[in-house]
């Protein structure tokens, strides 16, 4: 099967699709994942019925899910929105779910009083003046109901128009999106609301409690608890950061040592807090 028939969980399937990165200056942010080995997408603009939104991103694409860095766009009103938003939590501030069904994900929500806002049909070109586009439908909460950051549910329509083997072409050995880590004030209310959010059966893990989907999972835990992993979490409610896998962790510390960024090891993992 190619990756990009992996990206479209079966029905009853839930997947932890990507998370995303807001940052001021797109083009540094995508030169330094460049210089830590990624391959990262060209440019490209978000739109819903032909009109941009006001934001652009550029990705990196895995063997299962992606990372997104994501920036506003220049001189249109939703890009001051925009602008405002990235300016207030630049940082990991998005974790999206993939789901086979967004409609029914929608139905769901509503259902349990997350007041979702209307489906969302977005598309992007892969590269300007490409012609060829992704596109993907979109399940938003009200923002109040998920306060640790935009989290949402995407159906992707054209995997195989952005999971393509130049996409792919990492020479760091990071492989997949394992895992996302929200920081709570009352882990034990937060995982059950995550729950309810995900259809998820949430267990301790110590002192984390995890919600594991078919592919990927989330960790919630108090601000202390996530500390001896994150050197400075930030406070709750938030997304702390997210977890990668790697063929070769030890050799892939090295090569961030090597680009300034220093990788601290905690157990079997390694840390990494990255420049804005």
């Amino acid at each position: 099967m190619r990756t990009a028939d992996r990206q479209r969980p079966a029905p009853g399937e839930l997947f932890l699709d990507h998370v995303s990165h807001f940052v001021p200056h797109l083009d540094a942010a995508a030169a330094l994942l460049q210089e830590l080995g990624f391959a990262v997408t060209p440019r490209s603009e978000q739109k819903v019925g032909g009109e941009p939104v006001g934001a652009e991103n550029r990705c990196v694409m895995l063997e299962e899910g992606y990372i997104e860095i994501l920036a506003p766009t220049l001189d249109t009103p939703p890009a001051r929105r925009m602008r405002e938003r990235i300016d207030r939590f630049v940082g990991v501030h998005l974790a999206c779910f993939g789901t086979p069904d967004a409609e029914a994900e929608h139905r769901r929500l509503v259902a349990h009083g997350f007041e979702p806002q209307p489906l969302v049909d977005l598309q992007r070109e892969v590269e300007e003046g490409s012609g060829k586009r992704v596109r993907f439908k979109v399940v938003r909460p009200a923002p109040e109901k998920m306060p640790e950051g935009r989290i949402q549910y995407v159906q992707q329509l054209t995997p195989e128009a952005i999971w393509t083997d130049a996409n792919l072409a990492h020479d760091n050995g990071v492989t997949a999106l394992k895992s996302v880590f929200v920081v709570a004030e009352d882990p034990i209310q937060t995982a059950a609301r995550w729950a309810r959010f995900t259809g998820l059966l949430p267990r301790r893990e110590n002192d984390w409690i995890s919600l594991q989907a078919n592919r990927g999972r989330v960790v919630i835990a108090s601000r202390e608890h996530l500390s001896p992993l994150f050197e400075n979490p930030p406070p709750a409610p938030a997304l702390a950061g997210y977890a990668l896998a790697c063929r070769d962790p030890d050799e892939f510390a090295a090569r961030l040592s090597r680009s300034g960024i220093a990788a601290r090891k905690t157990g079997a993992r390694y840390a990494v807090a990255l420049p804005a």
